[in-house]
């Protein structure tokens, strides 16, 4: 969002037309609502301004709920904010660290920084971007205990932070940066900063273990099914002896750590049941821990899924109990479904370049009957494991 657009934004006939507008809807004849506007007298620049900004706000409900409709919001800052129960998790653990004032270095629209705030603590968000911080500011505005300065991080005087939160900018504006270089603050300083003061700092769920430090708290964590990050935890905001967690937020939260990865896991037979381990504990390199829970081994190399013969609840993984076991051969298989009158198949894959929907079109189902399909390698070859879901 440029300077103008955000000016405009933040302005009492914005919000005045942006309560009155009705509510976003994907569907909606954006050349009707523009009209609607444009005929009430609003400016062609207000109009786009306040007709994105609904729509934005839409997009961001599932992240923030019916806060959202309270928010302003830009693009990149949508894309890369915290969810606001995961936003919490996080600001738990700075409150443990009592009355400290945070800073909040690259606090993008200030999701982070509204759940810091929430409880109680003092936070300073930073944001080199004169117009996220402007969107910050007024989305901070309701807690007295949160201010919001425009400035780079790198250049910003550190010695008033009891602990820091980073959330590295890794977008321009369509673009995504790979390179941890070019991120906002650099990922090299960051992890310097983080050396001498207590951080914790968001990274990408792919983050590259290579490109971790040693003695911190890497905690991968997945919300409603979606492995949605990885922190890094530093000094007093990492715990001692947990080197790798899996965090899973949700109706049935859990967590497994370790004081190191631990994802070598023997390879053995299919057994009566499959488990399709949490992405936060592939990602954490934890498998091997989850296996020994289990009792489970590995049907392939390299292959995530765990197998055993006895059923074992966990909150980690989706388990499976296995049906039949047919060659991966799309004949092969759509004469089973057929024989079995399967008419709904819901199809699972891994180590095997196949696309679900296509596989799913060539096998014609028809029938009543229900199944799980899991598509994958076991020992040296490709099998079709047909399952059912266990609830």
């Amino acid at each position: 969002m440029d300077r103008a657009d955000a000016e405009l934004l933040l302005t009492s006939e914005a919000l005045t037309l942006l309560d009155g507008l009705p509510p976003y809807r994907a569907t909606d004849n954006v050349v009707q609502a523009v009209s609607a506007l444009r005929d009430r007298g609003v400016s062609p620049e207000m109009t786009r301004v306040v007709l994105r900004q609904r729509r934005l706000r839409a997009q961001a409900k599932p992240k923030f709920g019916d806060f959202a409709a309270r928010m302003f919001f830009t693009e990149i800052g949508l894309q890369q904010a915290t969810r606001l129960d995961v936003a919490a998790h996080h600001a738990a653990r700075f409150r443990a660290l009592g009355d400290i004032t945070v800073g909040d270095l690259g606090c993008g629209i200030g999701g982070d920084a509204l759940a810091l705030a929430g409880l109680g603590l003092c936070v300073v968000a930073i944001d080199r971007d004169e117009s996220t911080a402007a969107i910050a500011t007024y989305n901070l505005a309701p807690f007295d205990n949160a201010s919001v300065e425009q400035g780079d991080a790198e250049s910003v005087d550190l010695s008033r932070f009891g602990a820091l939160w980073f959330d590295p900018a890794r977008r321009s504006k369509d673009k995504r940066l790979s390179n941890p270089a070019d991120w906002s603050p650099s990922l090299e300083w960051v992890f310097d900063v983080a050396t001498r003061i207590p951080s914790g700092i968001k990274l990408s769920p792919a983050i590259a273990h290579d490109l971790l430090p040693d003695r911190v708290e890497a905690q991968w964590v997945e919300d409603s099914g979606d492995t949605v990050e990885c922190v890094v935890w530093t000094g007093a905001l990492a715990r001692p002896n947990v080197a790798r967690s899996a965090l899973i937020l949700g109706a049935e939260s859990a967590e497994l750590t370790a004081s190191e990865p631990d994802s070598g896991v023997e390879t053995g037979e299919i057994g009566a049941y499959v488990y399709d381990p949490s992405g936060a504990v592939i990602r954490a390199q934890l498998l091997g821990t989850l296996a020994r829970q289990l009792g489970a081994n590995t049907i392939a190399s390299s292959i995530a899924y765990l197998s055993s013969n006895k059923f074992i609840h966990t909150p980690f993984a989706q388990a499976f109990k296995v049906i039949d076991i047919v060659p991966l051969d799309i004949r092969a298989i759509t004469q089973y479904c057929r024989d079995a009158g399967i008419g709904t198949l819901e199809i699972k894959k891994r180590g095997v370049d196949i696309d679900p929907a296509t596989f799913r079109t060539k096998l014609k189902l028809k029938g009543s009957a229900s199944a799980t399909l899991i598509l994958t390698r076991a020992g040296d070859g490709r099998v079709a494991i047909v399952a059912e879901r266990v609830r």
